[in-house]
């Protein structure tokens, strides 16, 4: 019923998946309350109901279901209409579905552990899940990794491995991993100098956003020198 159930959602025959997890949620299946309460969250067949939706997260977390521990904590972190927020307790859930598996809760320990935000600031220990996520497939973990070994935060510098990162995250178009490598060429960090690259790594940056690589960008044009 389960399985169904997720197929209804995910041709969004909302109602028919609703009805289906509200019959598993009532008779204690984790994984359907989690589902129910994202429905709740989201106002798919129902109207938005955020306290439901942490009622059943919370109802759900007694099993250790992992996502629902990782919607919790994001409740916990911002806060909302029925919880205050609370980093220390996002902090927590969050480790607790890090240490599940979940890919997305890793890598937010991971940033929690490097800005000690909810817990001591510790490097090392935001290298680990920020490698653990990034072993997973999570870009900006391959970035935010790649920037500890380029600084020699909480791992042995290693100018070497934070090309390896960035460029991994570059693959999944980042706009920062494209400035981040481009720092790296621009500097002979790891790889040989080539100012050339640097700017066409600055470039994709700005396309995406990147701030400062806009105004790099600026003013390279200004002056007409290819430098960081």
């Amino acid at each position: 019923m389960l399985q169904k159930a997720h197929e209804f959602y995910n041709k969004k025959s909302f109602d028919q998946a609703f009805e289906l997890y509200k019959k598993l949620a009532d008779n204690g299946d984790s994984l359907a309350q989690t589902s129910l309460a994202f429905m709740y969250q989201r106002g798919e067949s129902v109207e938005v109901d955020i306290k439901k939706a942490f009622e059943l997260y919370t109802k759900a977390i007694i099993e250790k279901q992992p996502y629902a521990l990782f919607n919790l904590a994001i409740m916990y972190q911002h806060g909302n209409e029925a919880v205050q927020k609370d980093e220390k307790k996002a902090h927590q859930l969050f480790l607790d579905s890090a240490i599940a598996g979940v890919h997305l809760a890793q890598y937010q320990v991971g940033l929690l552990f490097e800005k000690g935000i909810g817990c001591t600031q510790n490097y090392s220990e935001a290298a680990f899940w920020y490698e653990e996520a990034a072993k997973r497939g999570h870009a900006e973990a391959f970035n935010n990794l790649g920037v500890l070994y380029k600084e020699g935060l909480g791992v042995e510098q290693n100018y070497h491995r934070a090309n390896i990162c960035f460029s991994r995250a570059c693959e999944k178009d980042i706009a920062t991993a494209y400035y981040n490598l481009g720092q790296l060429y621009d500097g002979g960090l790891g790889v040989e100098r080539d100012h050339q690259k640097a700017l066409e790594l600055c470039r994709k940056a700005a396309f995406g956003g990147h701030k400062k690589a806009k105004n790099i960008i600026k003013k390279l044009q200004e002056s007409g020198k290819i430098v960081f």
